[in-house]
């Protein structure tokens, strides 16, 4: 199993605080059955500025010790960039690391509480650019809880999306997994991913929401959410199914 969203090297953002708690983590994650994490450390959130250089140097700081402690997990570069209108400057300067360094998929936060008004044509600036945007854990986003048709047009128009295993999981409250099950059921969701920051209160759970996923969806939609975390990794094209529309009926329910 493949995480390609977490917060596992030392002390550079709010997720393992040292070398010790990252190699903790590693244990979770391999008692998950996951054998591969891209580490995603925040960049230019306003608090951290992880730039690429600085993340390829501590992931493999972070493979040789796990390598040290026998612990059969490998660490891939990534990060978790946060929206911004000078990205693409940033990118060009050499700042910003696609997964898995591959040139081609590219994590982007939005604001917890909103979408920006230019986050359509950065996506579309992007893919220009032959980058694929990633929009990190939508589910949890109050403006697409809100209005799902701005991430159904998001994703109509080029970009991706990943959940987060604990939303599916309940972790986040019942409001966002629902949200999240209607986003798989509409074909709006590409990856799942763990977000994992520590092993207390924000740890993996991949394999109970593929658990949740298999039996609300079968095993086929588990598969290929699964699969494409191994192409994105491998820097390959993801299987996409034509997204929907939430209907309506089920947005009601969201707010019972």
């Amino acid at each position: 199993m493949i995480d390609i969203h977490c917060h596992i090297l030392p002390s550079v953002d709010d997720g393992a605080k040292h070398m010790t708690e990252s190699i903790e983590m590693a244990r979770a994650a391999v008692q998950q059955g996951i054998t591969t994490i891209v580490a995603t450390p925040h960049h230019n959130d306003g608090k951290y500025l992880n730039i690429k250089t600085e993340v390829l140097e501590k992931v493999n700081e972070l493979n040789a010790r796990l390598k040290k402690e026998a612990i059969d997990l490998t660490i891939l570069p990534g990060q978790e960039c946060r929206i911004t209108g000078e990205l693409l400057d940033q990118y060009e300067k050499g700042e910003v690391l696609t997964l898995n360094n591959t040139g081609k998929y590219l994590f982007l936060e939005l604001p917890s509480n909103q979408v920006p008004m230019y986050t359509e044509k950065l996506v579309y600036d992007m893919q220009m650019k032959g980058l694929v945007p990633i929009i990190v854990h939508p589910e949890r986003n109050s403006e697409l809880i809100e209005s799902p048709e701005k991430l159904y047009q998001l994703v109509k128009k080029g970009a991706c999306t990943q959940v987060t295993a604990a939303s599916v999981a309940g972790k986040f409250g019942k409001k966002i997994k629902k949200f999240s099950l209607d986003l798989i059921e509409s074909n709006l969701v590409h990856f799942i991913a763990s977000d994992a920051h520590n092993i207390k209160n924000r740890t993996f759970v991949m394999k109970e929401a593929y658990e949740i996923i298999r039996k609300e969806f079968g095993q086929d939609v588990t598969y290929m959410l699964m699969e494409n975390s191994e192409l994105l990794v491998e820097g390959q094209t993801i299987i996409k199914e034509i997204p929907e529309r939430i209907k309506k009926k089920k947005l009601l329910g969201l707010f019972k």
